[in-house]
């Protein structure tokens, strides 16, 4: 197209054919979207230039350019809103999903992916029709609610039955039987991938690496190592032949390689391809198949009779989760825009949000709900309490006798603490800040009253029956105290840094005490969030 007149139709027929196709050469339909989109811009047309620069932007972030793909796609998301044309807001919405896909936000991911399904009308392309539906199948399934995934995926394979996508039925085909897959169901997800794998003979087309990872994955999970390494020798195979869609590609099918071979025995090969995989993350910045990889490692090491260096591998899997996690934080910032939502797909999206707010160990609130609903809490009442609570030398329950007594004991702790606040503050709520750490907020609840109520929930605490759980080891809890009125304006952060202190102060007089009145420092210490990460040490 370079160097010709074309006009705004023939502009836009060039550019569906990119927007609607199973996408195999990113590099190459970039460079197309881009050129449309140089083309689009003298002609006045300003719909047909926000889909070129949409579709430019979806490609740049599969090629690997997250953040400078996901400013452009929100600033579109929010040109789309205002300009409402339905056919863009739901391909928008769709790029949306995928950015919030690679920042780790199952929740926005899930809204993204209901709006974009609840505006398809008449004027979405069969295309649309068939891969919005398998967005949103993915979606569902990712958020652990696979009960709910499995009669959109099946609507997504009817859509592209009815509408002959044959390519992208082998991807909603593909795609469902690595969700099943994700989610531990292994016998389901071989009847789809044999499904897959008799659309891929009747139609008579090779199936790409992807498709082949996802076999291999479920052959290793089944036992089927030798039939894992030749279905994986292919995948890279066609892989390295330049049938690759996406920035973290060779990494995943390496590291699939190295589990097939450890299960064979071939414990050189295996750590050879785990080798190149962990580089292909370092060069990549993939930091999500880095954990996997440190995980491949350590099994490698036990495998090999190498123990200390599994558990030091383990370790390393997760502090490289921990940072995941922070960057995951990071990203989702610099992705976080106004939504655009039906009023059925806001219901939807609320109920799937709510998961996302709740800690899944022990059902509590998390830091995610405590960040977005406690700051209107304090500024609406200057009578509210707060107080963060930490298990005493909970490190000993876990290195003494395990990490699932630890888990246990928290489970019950959550519990004790969730009823006896109930008791006395119906309408507070408790969080789980991160490990052994915990948050109670008691409204409308002046601060001696609140020391009063605290201190009767930690000699429940204290005297509960843990012999059958913990056997002699002691379960014990230090308590800070504050009230936001204490502050002025009141405040999330300072209200958290008086508690901390006060924590702090329980911990220094000997532990397994409610403190309220700890004397303020010479220099204020931020609060530290410290569920993301907490300096090893018996609390």
């Amino acid at each position: 197209m370079a160097g010709s007149v074309v006009s705004a139709e023939e502009l836009s027929a060039a550019l569906q054919a990119v927007e609607d196709q199973v996408v195999t050469d990113v590099e190459g339909d970039l460079a197309t979207a881009v050129e449309i989109a140089r083309l689009a811009e003298p002609l006045g047309d300003p719909l047909l230039l926000a889909r070129a620069r949409l579709c430019a932007a979806s490609l740049r972030l599969r090629s690997g350019d997250i953040a400078t793909a996901t400013r452009q796609i929100y600033a579109l998301h929010e040109w789309a809103t205002q300009h409402g044309d339905r056919q863009l807001q739901a391909r928008v919405h769709i790029a949306c999903a995928n950015a919030s896909k690679l920042a780790g936000d199952t929740a926005k991911r899930l809204e993204h992916a209901l709006s974009a399904v609840e505006l398809l009308d008449e004027t979405a392309t069969p295309y649309m029709q068939v891969s919005h539906r398998l967005r949103l199948a993915e979606a569902l399934g990712l958020n652990d609610t696979m009960e709910a995934a499995r009669p959109h995926f099946r609507q997504a394979e009817q859509a592209a039955r009815e509408l002959h996508q044959w390519k992208l039925l082998s991807v909603v085909l593909n795609n469902w039987a690595y969700i099943e897959y994700c989610c531990g169901e292994f016998a389901r997800s071989e009847q789809v991938a044999d499904r897959l794998l008799e659309h891929a003979a009747v139609r008579g087309f090779e199936l790409d690496p992807a498709a082949l990872d996802t076999i291999g994955a479920i052959q290793v999970e089944n036992g089927r190592f030798a039939e894992a390494e030749r279905t994986m020798r292919l995948c890279i195979q066609r892989c390295a032949a330049g049938e690759s869609d996406n920035a973290d590609d060779m990494a995943e099918y390496r590291l699939t390689l190295a589990r097939a071979l450890r299960g064979l025995g071939d414990l050189g090969q295996a750590q050879a391809a785990l080798d190149t995989s962990r580089a292909l993350c370092a060069a990549l910045e993939l930091h999500e198949v880095m954990v996997r990889v440190h995980l491949e490692q350590a099994e490698l090491h036990a495998a090999r009779g190498e123990y200390p260096a599994a558990y030091a591998e383990q370790k390393a899997a997760f502090t490289a989760n921990e940072n995941l996690r922070v960057k995951e934080r990071q990203s989702q910032a610099q992705t976080r825009q106004a939504i655009f939502e039906t009023a059925e797909a806001r219901q939807d999206a609320e109920r799937f949000r709510e998961q996302a707010r709740h800690d899944p160990l022990t059902g509590l609130r998390n830091r995610r709900y405590v960040d977005e609903e406690l700051p209107a809490l304090i500024a609406g009442d200057p009578d509210l309490a707060l107080a963060i609570a930490d298990l005493d030398h909970f490190k000993r329950i876990n290195d003494t006798l395990s990490h699932d007594t630890g888990d246990q004991v928290l489970i019950q702790v959550a519990d004790l603490l969730k009823t006896g606040l109930a008791e006395v503050a119906p309408e507070g709520f408790v969080a789980r800040l991160g490990g052994e750490e915990f948050l109670l907020v008691l409204p409308a609840t002046r601060l001696g009253a609140a020391v009063g109520h605290l201190d009767a929930i930690r000699r429940t605490i204290g005297g509960h029956r843990w012999h059958d759980v913990t056997g002699e080891l002691p379960v014990t809890i230090s308590i800070g105290v504050a009230a936001a009125g204490e502050t002025s304006p009141p405040s999330l952060p300072a209200t958290l840094a008086t508690a901390d202190r006060n924590l702090y102060a329980a911990k220094d007089a000997g532990r397994d005490r409610v403190v309220a009145d700890a004397p303020p420092e010479p220099r204020l210490r931020a609060y530290r969030d410290r569920s993301i990460s907490r300096a090893p040490e018996d609390s």
